[in-house]
């Protein structure tokens, strides 16, 4: 079984790696066996790495409308593609825990733990992009306290975070809580439940 210390270590190495070119276009190179759960993390943070960036870019005060509309597209492309990889994340975990009998006592959680997972992710740029700020050798002193600040807060949070992780999974481990999966269900994106879309069929 994983636990958040597994989880970011693959998300460093993840974000290091797009870091390398910076670029949005670039491809993934997973360097994990192909069915491992570490596979999984890493494309999924590389989703979330790459999705970052799409949100500074479409920030550009001066960008051509309609390469911020193209923005906008991969954006929405991005934000579907996370959601099926938290949810492919959690037919992993669907299948870890497969085999154990909750408890009659047994609770449900507030979120599945593809979803502790994403926000693990997404804390992890967090703290890459405060540190790169409160280094930046370009700011002034101030800039820089104000982010070594909050980098602090946020690496508080991902050591909250990560032990309630390690205790979710180890209460649904020994049966003290139920896993149950709900998937996202969109609307916006599926063509039969969108009206804008299917009112121009």
């Amino acid at each position: 079984m994983i636990n958040a210390q597994q989880c970011h270590e693959v998300f460093n190495r993840c974000i290091a790696d797009y870091h390398r070119l910076d670029t949005v276009d670039q491809p993934i190179q997973n360097p994990y066996a192909a069915d491992s759960i570490d596979s999984l993390l890493y494309h999924k943070c590389w989703i979330d790495t790459v999705q970052w960036h799409y949100e500074d870019l479409i920030r550009d005060p001066q960008i051509d409308p309609v390469e911020g509309m193209r923005l906008k597209r991969l954006i929405d492309a991005s934000n579907q593609k996370r959601t099926d990889m938290v949810e492919q994340i959690d037919d992993w975990f669907m299948q870890q825990f497969a085999g154990v009998t909750p408890l009659p006592e047994a609770t449900i959680n507030t979120e599945s733990p593809a979803w502790v997972v994403d926000r693990l992710s997404i804390l992890a740029l967090k703290i890459w992009h405060m540190q790169e700020q409160a280094e930046r050798p370009d700011a002034d002193e101030q800039h820089r306290q104000k982010a070594s600040d909050r980098l602090a807060v946020l690496l508080e949070q991902q050591a909250d975070l990560s032990v309630s992780f390690d205790q979710l999974l180890a209460d649904l481990a020994a049966g003290r809580k139920k896993m149950k999966v709900y998937r996202q269900m969109k609307l916006y994106n599926d063509p039969a439940t969108n009206p804008v879309l299917y009112k121009r069929k």
